[in-house]
């Protein structure tokens, strides 16, 4: 059985459309036919909301995963599109930071419960995990965890030094705990082409990363803003709209290098 690929998106600085991407770039993909699982991972919970996936349908949830008390096929859930599924997140998972610290196996609990759950068959080819805003226990769980790094970048001042240390991160992990780990690309976010400087951080990010950054910009819009409010994707609220037709051919993207992936493996 082929295993799915396991995307990391990642990203130490909040705001930057990390979560926004997780959601869009599954629904994405999740259209065109692929199975997709969504690994809710941050303490806020915006991917399982973003999926309209109420509280009360979170009582199993990644911390229960993370720290071993539950299997991830238990907090597995069924969003309302076809193909794609998520392990929800909630406030608890806030303290597994230091529940963490003194556990065995602490960077591999994640890695671990993936594996078991594809033991037991479930026909994905795609896991994304969905990080916290921090480069925490929980974020080394899931680049642990990973065959890639999506590294969404919002297109403002700050960008690049944030980028170095998620890059510096990524580079610690791949050295220490997961050889395996790639870089599959950056996605600049936010993106105001009216904005000179959104347009400086482009240039300058492709002049450092080149290949490595996405073709695809996801721009900065208001649809994709609202969409979460009503607890689906952007691509159900608004297919229409600049930022779906964004993912869309973001999702075209991914395929394409995971395809390039498979075959250098």
């Amino acid at each position: 059985m082929t295993q799915p690929r396991v995307l990391a998106i990642a990203n130490q600085k909040g705001g930057v459309g990390k979560t926004t991407t997780a959601i869009n770039l599954a629904t994405a993909l999740a259209a065109v036919g692929e199975k997709v699982a969504i690994l809710d991972l941050d303490p806020q919970g915006n991917a399982s909301t973003g999926l309209g996936l109420a509280s009360a349908d979170r009582a199993v949830s990644t911390y229960d995963v993370i720290m071993g008390e539950a299997r991830l096929a238990d907090a597995m859930r069924e969003t309302g599109i076809p193909g794609l599924s998520i392990a929800p997140a909630g406030v608890d998972l806030a303290g597994a930071e230091a529940e963490l610290l003194g556990a065995d196996r602490r960077h591999f609990r994640l890695s671990d419960a993936i594996g078991e759950f594809m033991a037991a068959g479930p026909a994905l080819t795609y896991i994304l995990i969905d990080c916290p805003p921090s480069l925490s226990m929980l974020t080394i769980n899931a680049l642990a965890a990973s065959n890639a790094v999506i590294i969404p970048l919002q297109c403002e001042f700050f960008a690049l030094e944030g980028l170095s240390q998620i890059l510096r991160t990524i580079r610690t992990v791949q050295e220490r705990i997961n050889t395996g780990l790639e870089l599959q690309g950056v996605v600049l976010t936010m993106h105001d082409r009216r904005n000179r400087l959104s347009q400086q951080v482009e240039d300058d990010v492709r002049a450092h990363l080149k290949e490595k950054v996405y073709r695809t910009v996801i721009p900065r819009n208001v649809r994709v803003s609202e969409a979460p409010s009503h607890g689906v994707p952007a691509l159900l609220y608004d297919l229409k709209c600049a930022g779906s037709k964004a993912y869309v051919r973001l999702a075209s993207e991914v395929i394409e290098r995971e395809k390039r992936a498979r075959r250098a493996a």
